[in-house]
This record gives C-alpha cells, sequence and structure tokens, in this order.
C-alpha cells in the first residue's frame, strides 16, 4: 500500500494527467482509510476550480 507522500503526489499528479489504472485504484482505496489525504485532494480540487475562475474572470476582463 502506498503512503501518504506517494498520494498526495499522485493526487498532485492527477491535476496534469491522467492516472492509469494501476495508479488510480491504489489511491482510490488509500482515499476510503486516510482522511487526511482526502482532504488534501479536496483543497486540490478547490484551488484548481479558483484559479480557474480567476483565469476565466480576468480573459472575460480583457476581451470586453
Amino acid at each position: 500500500m502506498l503512503n501518504c507522500k506517494e498520494i498526495t503526489h499522485l493526487l498532485s499528479e492527477a491535476q496534469d494527467r491522467q492516472l492509469p489504472l494501476s495508479e488510480r485504484l491504489p489511491v482510490r482505496l488509500h482515499l476510503v482509510l486516510c482522511q487526511g489525504c482526502r482532504n488534501y485532494g479536496k483543497q486540490l480540487d478547490l484551488l484548481r476550480a479558483a484559479t480557474r475562475g480567476y483565469r476565466d474572470a480576468t480573459r472575460d476582463e480583457h476581451t470586453k
């Protein structure tokens, strides 16, 4: 089983690329068991959504 350091690395990687099944399954299993890594994944999702929102807002300002 992967440790938290390895899982958080894969969660970060998953923001930029699709993980193969061989990486997705251990991540999912770990997330079922580890609240800290689940929280980290949620934080990554929130940061990604925030940066997309900012990017879209600044893009809209420049097209006006």
